[in-house]
Parts: structure tokens; sequence; C-alpha cells
């Protein structure tokens, strides 16, 4: 792991020979693989899990209950929910995301949890995402509806 300036919180976390971290980063109790980039200002939460050769943009916020395979691009300012009734009591519960691999989520978009990004899949910048992406299938809209196939 290289770290790119002198302010991070890093808690706990398990992190892969190869990946940078950058300025303001805040990881806690996360798994982070080989050869990711976390970009500046990006939050990643206990339990998350993300693969190798990953690529987080700065202000991304991902919380507890994500999982992100392996090669998967997270634009600027992406943020997961991880609970359906989000409320200030003490109730909540954790429902998981999966980001599967290749997959790549566009700047400002919102992934709601409880659903999977499939292989491959690409989510325009700006969506919210409210369902489950089909494998190699790009969304975009709020709420993201399917406009075509990704060939690559």
């Amino acid at each position: 792991m290289k770290l790119m300036g002198k302010f991070y919180q890093i808690e706990d976390c398990k992190i892969g020979e190869g990946t940078v971290v950058w300025d303001f980063v805040n990881l806690f109790g996360c798994t982070i693989g080989k050869g990711c980039r976390i970009g500046s200002y990006a939050e990643i939460g206990r339990g998350v899990i993300i693969g190798d050769r990953c690529k987080v943009e700065p202000y991304a916020f991902i919380p507890p209950g994500v999982i992100i395979e392996d090669e998967v691009f997270i634009g600027p300012h992406v943020c997961f929910t991880n609970d359906y009734y989000p409320r200030a009591v003490g109730d909540w519960e954790i429902v998981p995301t999966t980001v599967e691999k290749g997959a790549s989520i566009g700047a400002n978009s919102t992934i709601l949890c409880g659903i999977t990004v499939g292989e491959g899949a690409m989510v325009a910048a700006g969506s919210v995402v409210t369902k489950n992406v089909p494998p190699r299938t790009l969304v975009a809209g709020n709420p993201a509806v399917e406009k075509g196939m990704v060939r690559k």
C-alpha cells in the first residue's frame, strides 16, 4: 500500500499490495485488494470488500454491506445505500449490495441497497439504480432503465 499525502484515517483494514490511497480518505475495517486506487475523500465502511484492480474515485461513499468484485470502476461522488428504511433510531438493518467484475458506475450515481450490478455492466453518470442491472447492460436515468448493451 502506498499512502499519497499526510491526512487519512485507516482503521483495522486489510489492503493489498500495490494499492494507492490518496489524501483525506476514511477506511474502516474494510478489505481492499491488490492494485487498487482509492481517491481523495472516499469513505469505505466496515466489512466492505473491494477486489483487485478497482478504482474508487474521489468522494465515493461505500457503507457496510457492499461487495465490489475485481476490476470495477466507481466514479466520483458515487453513493451506495445500505438500509431499506433508514431512520435516526437504532433499528436499521444492513442490506447487501454487490457490484460484479468489470462493472462501471458513473459519477454522481446512487446505488440503492439490495441489488446486484452485473458483470461488465455500466451505470451512466447521475443515475439512481433501484433494481438489479443485468450483466453487460447500460442503464441510465432516475430511476435507471436499460438503454443498451455493453460490448466489451
